[in-house]
């Protein structure tokens, strides 16, 4: 048995350490093929919005405006959803709802990021195209579907977020005379502050790793968006579009777009890491101190008589 056991923590061991080697090597081969045009045509060029490969002018810039841009649009859509969402399921929602709506809001999770592109030409750009104007396919679009995409991430997080406020909280803020809203809003939703935000965090980056639904709905034109009506180019789209064809520096700065993609998800991954282990810290802090502050009110108080010896 005790040979079965070492034997067991050794997969394990290697499986974790596979994972790490994984990533240090997807890290070294971009960095490999990407940085050296990046010392080539220098941080400046690369950051213009000059994009022509053909004449050896490699600048992202327009499609790093369209990434920020589209990303902005799905938070702007998708937060306000999300949370509520996750605010009905927790607080309001009885648990007969709960067991329905919780299992339909995670299929959309596993819907294929293709099928939101389809929806996307079928039902947002001719509505875009019949109210608002423009060709349809847009920064807007792009918006909408990446909206509707990132928001099993921030409901998920952002509902185990809210059921971690220890119940005490909201008897306490009841007892006080507060109305079930007041309650989640001032005393629910700010004690759940750090792990919405980490949702949020994630969201983002599954907005600006997304690639199918934004080929198919944004338009894909090389440009400065000035308009949500203007047809625009993310990073992600960059990279599925040109790297069938792409050939010597062309695909080299195609390597260099995936690093500052790759960048990117990294910095965001690690502030939503800290931003959810400061709020295991404070639940932590806080249940030691209650704990603390219980013994202390259990220690009965000496006798008389022993305090006059």
């Amino acid at each position: 048995m005790r040979f079965a056991d070492r034997f067991v923590e050794h997969v394990l061991r290697m499986l974790a350490f596979s994972s790490i080697m994984t990533l240090l090597a997807i890290t070294f081969f971009i960095l490999r093929e990407g940085a050296p045009l990046l010392f080539e045509v220098g941080l400046g060029n690369f950051l213009s919005t000059d994009w022509h490969p053909t004449a050896g002018r490699y600048g992202i810039a327009a499609m790093l405006v369209g990434s920020i841009a589209v990303t902005a649009g799905a938070l702007a859509i998708g937060v306000p959803l999300g949370i509520a969402c996750a605010i009905v399921l927790g607080e309001m929602s009885p648990p007969w709802l709960r067991l329905i709506l919780k299992p339909t809001i995670e299929i959309l999770a596993g819907i294929p990021s293709v099928v939101y592109g389809f929806m996307g030409i079928v039902v947002v750009l001719p509505w875009i195209r019949q109210h608002l104007g423009g060709p349809g396919a847009s920064g807007l679009a792009g918006a909408i579907i990446l909206g509707v995409m990132i928001l099993p991430t921030i409901i998920a997080i952002s509902l185990d977020a809210l059921r971690a406020v220890p119940r005490s909280y909201r008897e306490g803020s009841l007892a006080m005379g507060a109305t079930d809203w007041q309650t989640i809003w001032r005393v629910v939703l700010p004690a759940a502050r750090s792990g919405i935000l980490a949702g949020v965090i994630l969201g983002v980056g599954r907005a600006i790793g997304e690639t199918m639904a934004v080929v198919m709905v944004t338009g894909n034109a090389v440009q400065v968006p000035h308009s949500p009506l203007d047809p625009l180019r993310t990073l992600t789209a960059n990279l599925a579009l040109e790297m069938a064809y792409a050939a010597d520096d062309h695909r080299a700065a195609l390597f260099a777009t995936a690093i500052v993609l790759f960048l990117g998800i990294v910095v965001l991954n690690a502030l939503a890491g800290l931003v959810r282990g400061r709020q295991g810290r404070h639940r932590s802090w806080s249940s030691l101190s209650r704990a603390t502050s219980s013994g202390r009110a259990s220690v009965p108080a000496p006798a008389p008589s022993m305090v006059s010896r």
